[in-house]
């Protein structure tokens, strides 16, 4: 017999074995200032491109002034205990009434974090006699719901329908002799690439199989659809969305989630999910913050419209430099390039320094060996200059990285980790 932490002194895993070169730099990196479009990273300033604050509302002063009047108001700790004991109160169900009247929901629930509402809804939709039917690319959220579920889950290939479709057929046949139900999840804007799922070719499915459908809508919600009621109100397919859950962590810029459905599956979820039940009531003052941002989402389309702008300029500027930043249909903006995880520490390293650009990188496992993603995400507070020299620092690390410099820069790294 082997001590448990055997593993953890001899596998570090493939992003901790880069600990030591990375962390405080390229993982845990501390972005300190007002969050915004300029913030200030190892004391530079740098233009942000990694805060989810799409519609800029995180440092909107009359966004500020209310977190501060419901803080002062009620402090961090009422109410005190979950929902269904003593935690309830009217702000919470107004809340509840105005989200899903945005989303054209009958009943909306609201959650006390993003990651664990998902995974927690999973959990609770689900029997061991029903199947799921995912997406290969689904955010962790979703893959660790699943990884809960004692039942048969099959993954599609990323927004593949002959996928989808092998897939339904697979999981009715297992639900013919189990019994169960069939549960297909999506996300509405897939988080690394940006693409839209495709929502409304999958509830066209729902005329040859028999299926349920939970989508998860966090990029979505706030910057997709006329309204800003997401990705089922831009594909015209709200109405067919199941369940339809949603974050405060992007175009809240806040603390929070919610889901919304029919009124009786609501009922069903809220007294069955157990990260709800037995964690303590979303505080007043997110709450009270939260229908502030609702309300501004619903009443000034112009925060929208300018981060749209924003968008455009971004990813159009990149096309026509030639960057690759494959199919996204999101705010979203992701650059693919070519190179190891050495030349990528080296090339983020010359971007944050020398043009002061910060954004996130991504590299294997997160996506494949010998790709290096760097996404960026537009808001409403970035500005065209930011847009101009984001675009020619892009342009000066693309010919660095073509012509070997980073290749030689990453040397040094890659024999400091024995590689």
């Amino acid at each position: 017999m082997r001590d448990l932490f055997d593993k953890i002194y001899k596998d570090k895993g493939p992003l901790g074995k880069w600990a030591e070169q990375a962390e405080g730099y390229f993982v845990f990196p501390k972005l300190e200032g007002e969050i915004s479009n300029r913030m200030h990273f190892q004391g530079k300033e740098v233009i942000t491109w990694s805060v989810n604050d799409y519609l800029g509302l995180a440092n909107r002063p009359e966004v500020r002034q209310t977190d501060a009047e419901a803080a002062a108001k009620y402090g961090s700790a009422y109410p005190m205990g979950a929902r269904m004991m003593s935690g309830h109160t009217d702000l919470h169900e107004q809340l509840q009434k105005e989200l899903a009247a945005f989303v054209n929901k009958e009943a909306a629930y609201l959650l006390n974090f993003g990651y664990q509402g998902i995974l927690s809804t999973i959990d609770a939709l689900v029997s061991k006699d029903d199947v799921i039917v995912y997406d290969v690319d689904a955010h962790a959220c979703i893959i660790d719901g699943v990884r809960l579920h004692l039942g048969q889950r099959f993954t599609y290939k990323h927004n593949d329908l002959e996928s989808i479709e092998k897939n339904l057929m697979r999981a009715e046949r297992v639900a013919e002799k189990t019994g169960g139900g069939i549960l297909l999840i999506s996300e509405g804007v897939f988080g690394m690439r940006g693409e839209q799922g495709r929502l409304k070719e999958i509830v066209a499915l729902k005329k040859k199989y028999n299926f349920r459908f939970l989508v998860d809508d966090a990029h979505g919600f706030g910057t997709l659809g006329k309204t800003g009621a997401g990705a089922g109100e831009e594909q015209g397919v709200q109405d067919e969305i199941d369940v339809y859950f949603a974050t405060f962590a992007k175009s809240m810029a806040s603390t929070g989630a919610f889901i919304a459905a029919d009124q009786e599956i609501i009922n069903y979820l809220k007294y069955n999910l157990r990260s709800q039940m037995f964690a303590k009531s979303l505080q007043m003052q997110l709450v009270e913050g939260a229908l502030k941002r609702l309300d501004m989402i619903r009443t000034m389309p112009e925060l929208r419209e300018k981060l749209w702008q924003n968008v455009n300029a971004l990813q159009n500027g990149l096309k026509q430099r030639g960057f690759d930043i494959g199919t996204t249909q999101s705010c979203v903006t992701p650059v693919y390039l070519k190179g190891s995880i050495p030349e990528a520490m080296a090339l983020v390293k010359d971007l944050r320094e020398n043009y002061g650009i910060f954004c996130s990188i991504v590299v294997y496992p997160v996506i494949p060996k010998g790709l290096i993603l760097l996404r960026l995400i537009p808001t409403a507070t970035h500005t065209q200059e930011d847009i101009d020299e984001t675009l020619d620092a892009f342009s000066g690390i693309r010919s660095r990285l073509e012509d070997g410099t980073y290749k030689r820069l990453s040397e040094a790294v890659m024999q400091a980790v024995g590689q």
